[in-house]
C-alpha cells in the first residue's frame, strides 16, 4: 500500500507536514484514487469552489467515500474567523491520515500557523519554515496567520 505522501507523487509542494498531515498544491483524480488506497480518511481544500480545476472533486471524493470540507482561502477574506475554520478543520483530522490543499500550497503556509504554534507548540521560527516547505510564497499570508497566533497564545 503507498503511503500518502507516495501518492501525490508529481503534484507540486506535496510536503509531509505533520505525521498525519500531509499539504499540497491541487491533486488530480489519480492522485486522490492513490490517497484512498494509503487510508487517508479526509481532504480540506482551502480553494473557493469557482477555481478550475478540470474534474469535480466533490463528487470524486464522495464516490471514494473520503471525507471533503472546503474552507475557501482568499485575499478577500483573510479573517480570524477563516483561521478557525482552518484549524477546526484540521484537528478534525487528528488521528487519521489527511490532505490539505490549495492551488500550489501557498494558502496553506499561512492558514496553518495558527495550528502549528498554538496546537503542536511550533516557534515562530519553525512555523516559519514548515510554511515555505508547504509552498509559502506570500509573506502576507504567513503574517496573517502569526498575527492570529500572536493574539491567541497563552490565553
Amino acid at each position: 500500500m503507498p503511503t500518502p505522501i507516495d501518492a501525490l507523487a508529481g503534484v507540486v509542494n506535496a510536503n509531509q507536514a505533520l505525521p498525519r498531515l500531509i499539504t499540497a498544491g491541487q491533486p488530480g483524480p489519480a492522485h486522490f484514487r492513490a490517497l484512498k488506497e494509503a487510508g487517508v480518511g479526509l481532504v480540506i481544500d482551502l480553494r473557493h469552489p469557482s477555481e478550475p480545476r478540470g474534474f469535480d472533486e466533490a463528487a470524486l471524493l464522495s464516490e471514494l467515500g473520503i471525507e471533503y470540507v472546503v474552507v475557501p482561502v482568499h485575499d478577500g477574506n483573510l479573517t480570524d474567523g477563516t483561521l478557525e475554520q482552518v484549524t477546526a478543520a484540521v484537528r478534525a483530522g487528528e488521528g487519521r491520515e489527511t490532505v490539505i490543499h490549495c492551488a500550489s500550497g501557498n494558502r496553506i503556509g499561512g492558514a496553518l500557523v495558527p495550528y502549528l504554534m498554538l496546537d503542536q507548540g511550533f516557534t515562530e521560527d519553525d512555523a516559519m519554515m514548515a510554511a515555505l516547505r508547504m509552498g509559502l510564497r506570500g509573506a502576507h499570508l504567513f503574517q496573517w496567520g502569526l498575527d492570529y497566533a500572536q493574539r491567541h497564545q497563552a490565553r
